[in-house]
């Protein structure tokens, strides 16, 4: 069963200042904030934290995602790559908006 005010967080190493902040401002939503890291600024490999991400909400474990990286392109098409997931990378609310509500996207990916 979805747990539909639980949103999986991830991040390559260029946007974990961002994610934390995102993190901070979902969860005073009320929202219960998974953030699966990064924690450190090492460089990392934005594939498989979009993936990790977009399994965490194929599987049901969170209802929605939202994934991070310098452009939000790369981390997007790693997790867009995984049964059921539909994520759009998005700059402005509209685009935000649209996607959800016509596309009935799962996981938001934005840039650092």
């Amino acid at each position: 069963m979805t747990n539909t005010k639980r949103i999986v967080l991830s991040s390559d190493h260029a946007a974990i200042d961002l994610r934390q902040a995102v993190a901070r401002h979902i969860e005073a939503q009320g929202w219960d904030v998974v953030d699966i890291g990064p924690t450190t600024p090492e460089s990392t490999h934005y594939p498989l934290h979009g993936q990790a991400a977009a399994e965490r909400v194929a599987s049901g474990d969170c209802h929605l995602g939202i994934i991070l990286c310098g452009t939000g392109q790369g981390i997007m098409m790693a997790a867009n790559k995984v049964k059921g997931i539909r994520c759009g990378v998005c700059s402005d609310t509209f685009s935000a908006r649209m996607i959800r509500q016509h596309n009935d996207a799962n996981i938001l990916s934005l840039g650092a």
